[in-house]
């Protein structure tokens, strides 16, 4: 049910329920076609799914400001279950500091230094687990390959990383309500891996030759804290893997639907990154990213109140008509650039570099090794207030 509150519509309707985290798509498409802006009121948030919209806000980081949350909780308001992280949830000028360091961290040139490795295991993962015809796409691909070369990359010890996931499943979790069952099993789920996390972040615990050790370099140096360090080390292990494990998944489940761009990745495996970044627009696996209103204003027709949350729709946003033709086919001739699935502006994800060439050694070793693919099984979602994909995706191959 709609109706008209202030100006803008109200929507009756719960995107983070379990039947809309199952069938996501027409829940988005109601707020982004609702209205430019519209009131969730089963949350008490404002919300958007219009490409435009999303982009100024992302865009303007003094209007709609990042430090009292970036989900549903408005953390100046209320307890949150975590420390805020140094990156997502910092406003200027605090926020130049780290995101300054975490760039150079994760540079271009240090991404073109990885890929050599990244590519040698992703070839031996695909290798390995392609040679028995039959697998899980999602827990023998898409969540191996990353849990094998980013950890070593960053410098975690050995023992523990069992716990990444169920530590991650937790923080997105909490980006949503915190008052329904997923996010109670969460909690569960993660106990012990709060634990590992908070021993992980540690200088001590470290490989301190890899990626990690230069956040301590710069505390060392006086650019940072100590604490500040051991947080910037926690945004790997919360939000590093995660988004990229699905994405790929996602990927693969795009490719075994849509025969005419596996073909065109199988003959040309060079194709890997118009794959993940089609993916990506087309099957966003963060659909999600709040905002706080930092000063009153107008957007959208709207008038918006100091700490009022605003949602981005961002997967909405990823097939507005509006922005783009077909939206809902998954083509990877189109030009894609200004997708929202990594943000835009000072907060723009910054490990999406990363991200792009994990996804792109992987896709382009599985094109190279296998002539077809067939998920044999209806994918199982994963249900996650601000994550989407899937946990299991049995998958048959035939080999080249």
């Amino acid at each position: 049910m709609t109706t008209v509150t202030g100006g803008a519509p109200t929507l009756d309707v719960d995107p983070f329920s379990v039947p809309s985290l199952q069938d996501p798509h027409p829940v988005e498409d109601a707020i982004r076609e609702a209205g430019p802006i519209v009131w969730l009121e089963s949350h008490g948030v404002w919300a958007t799914g219009r490409a435009d919209l999303v982009e100024q806000i992302f865009l303007d980081q003094e209007t709609f400001i990042s430090s009292h949350g970036t989900g549903l909780t408005n953390t100046a308001l209320e307890a949150n279950w975590r420390k805020p992280s140094v990156i997502l949830e910092q406003d200027q000028p605090q926020h130049t500091a780290t995101r300054k360091l975490m760039n150079s961290v994760l540079s271009l040139k240090v991404v073109k230094q990885l890929k050599e490795d990244f590519q040698a295991e992703a070839f031996a993962v695909v290798d390995e687990v392609c040679a028995r015809r039959e697998f899980d796409a999602v827990t023998d691909l898409a969540e191996a390959y990353p849990l094998r070369v980013l950890p070593d990359a960053v410098g975690l010890a050995p023992e523990g990383r069992q716990y990444l996931l169920k530590y991650a499943n937790l923080n997105f979790q909490a980006m949503g309500p915190r008052d329904d069952a997923l996010y109670e099993e969460a909690v569960v789920q993660a106990a012990e891996a709060t634990e590992y996390v908070e021993w992980q972040m540690r200088r001590e615990n470290l490989d301190q030759s890899k990626l990690a050790g230069r956040f301590f370099t710069a505390a060392d140096e006086g650019a940072i804290t100590e604490e500040t360090a051991g947080l910037l080390v926690r945004t790997f292990l919360s939000a590093g893997l995660d988004t990229t494990m699905l994405g790929i998944g996602n990927a693969l489940l795009a490719l075994s639907r849509t025969p005419e761009a596996w073909s065109a990745l199988r003959e040309d495996p060079s194709l890997a990154r118009r794959v993940f970044e089609e993916t990506l627009r087309c099957h966003a696996p963060s659909p999600y990213i709040g905002r706080t209103v930092g000063t009153r204003t107008e957007f959208g027709g709207v008038v918006l109140e100091p700490e009022q949350k605003i949602v981005n729709c961002l997967s909405a946003a990823n097939r507005d008509p509006r922005r783009w033709t077909d939206p809902e086919n998954f083509d990877i001739t189109r030009d894609v650039r200004g997708h929202a699935a990594f943000g835009y502006g000072i907060h723009a994800c910054v490990g999406q570099m990363m991200a792009r060439m994990e996804a792109e050694c992987l896709l382009t070793a599985f094109a190279t090794r296998v002539d077809s693919l067939e998920v044999t099984a209806e994918p199982v979602r994963k249900l996650n207030h601000w994550l989407r994909g899937y946990t299991a995706m049995p998958m048959r191959v035939t080999l080249k």
